[in-house]
């Protein structure tokens, strides 16, 4: 296979390298791999860092969902209304607790879920409202949490692609009772493994959530309800804390590089989301082509990786037709329109040029 002239992503650790080599040496030196100190460290940071009271380290992103719905109470009989463009695990996070995903389709400009769908989705049954900060972009959570005051529901927000992503100058996650965070290596803040957190303002309800990551034990041996086993281990806390410092500085360059984007592609025969929030993190950068497929390959041809996030609408997919999914149309059009391009905080100004470059040639 011929390496790509752009690149999507690059993973290796750079500026963060000699931090992650020594928290990995700290880790096996010290030779405690499991619910240890490095785990609780990066938990206290990584709550400040989002601006929270409380962390709890897990093993992902889909468990972090389920278990903050698990210890809500909520199951089987209960509905949870959620975004049909995501990766599937927020869907199935729901379903793994018993619970029915309800999709209530996309506002167009955002690409996240609109409040007035939610709105109209809500049953007796509606137990939480599980909005998705996608790609980075911040759902409209002031419209959100009025909607979910109004019919006294819980909201559990997604961050899963948002980590220090800000709507109206608040950090994500701080909205609802409780946010799930995912450090899946691609992620702005990612392991060199799996790994997941969540963050809550309520102590107790992060202390439930701790004891249920860890089989229900209220002390070794003793398991005093149901729980599962989903534990962030020693060695990717280590690594995560390790490169929370640079963090900040990733978040600016990639909107630094998305706003290069967005001037050089000005007049590119696609459409480019608009940025509905200077919170804006840009996990990816994602545009609509109603040439998509004819877009992706004259890229390729050029020497450019992309990718496309998400080709399937979550109602479409076969694992949750037993819940009866709504389809909803805008989710349908943009996923058959939807491509990311490249974008990394180390990516080099002169690839950003030559990206936007290759398309504005396409549509010439």
């Amino acid at each position: 296979m011929t390496t790509p002239r752009v690149r999507f992503m690059h993973l290796q650790p750079a500026e963060d390298g000699p931090a992650v080599e020594a928290a990995i040496r700290r880790v096996i030196d010290r030779g405690w791999y499991v619910l240890g100190p490095e785990v609780e460290a990066f938990e206290q940071a990584f709550a400040r860092a989002c601006g929270a009271g409380y962390c709890v380290g897990v093993g992902n992103g889909t468990d972090a969902i389920a278990i903050i719905l698990r210890a809500l109470g909520i199951g089987a009989g209960d509905e949870v209304i959620t975004t049909p463009l995501s990766a599937a695990y927020t869907a199935l996070a729901c379903m793994m607790v018993g619970a029915r995903p309800v999709f209530a389709d996309l506002g167009p400009r955002r690409l996240t879920i609109d409040p007035a769908a939610i709105e109209a989705a809500i049953t007796p049954k509606t137990a939480a409202i599980l909005p998705v900060h996608l790609y980075g972009q911040p759902a409209d959570m002031p419209a959100i949490m009025a909607v979910a005051a109004r019919h006294k529901v819980a909201v559990v927000e997604d961050c899963c692609q948002a980590h220090l992503a800000e709507c109206v100058g608040r950090p994500v996650g701080s909205f609802g009772v409780a946010a799930a965070y995912s450090f899946y290596p691609t992620k702005n803040l990612g392991a060199l493994g799996d790994g997941g957190a969540i963050t809550t303002t309520d102590g107790a309800l992060a202390a439930r959530m701790k004891r249920i990551r860890n089989g229900g034990q209220t002390d070794r041996y003793h398991h005093g309800e149901m729980g599962v086993n989903s534990r962030l281990d020693e060695m990717q806390a280590a690594i995560l804390a390790a490169r929370l410092p640079f963090l900040r500085g990733w978040t600016e360059a990639r909107q630094a590089r998305a706003a290069m984007y967005r001037r050089l592609l000005d007049g590119a025969a696609i459409e480019v989301p608009p940025e509905c929030d200077p919170g804006h993190v840009y996990h990816l950068f994602p545009v609509l082509s109603a040439e998509r497929e004819r877009l992706q390959a004259w890229l390729r041809e050029q020497g450019i990786e992309t990718l496309i996030h998400y080709p399937v609408p979550i109602p479409r997919q076969p694992a949750v037709q037993t819940e009866r999914p709504t389809q909803c149309p805008v989710a349908d059009r943009v996923c058959a329109q939807v491509l990311s391009l490249p974008m990394y905080p180390a990516m080099p100004e002169a690839d950003v040029h030559a990206v936007a470059e290759a398309v504005k040639r396409f549509g010439g």
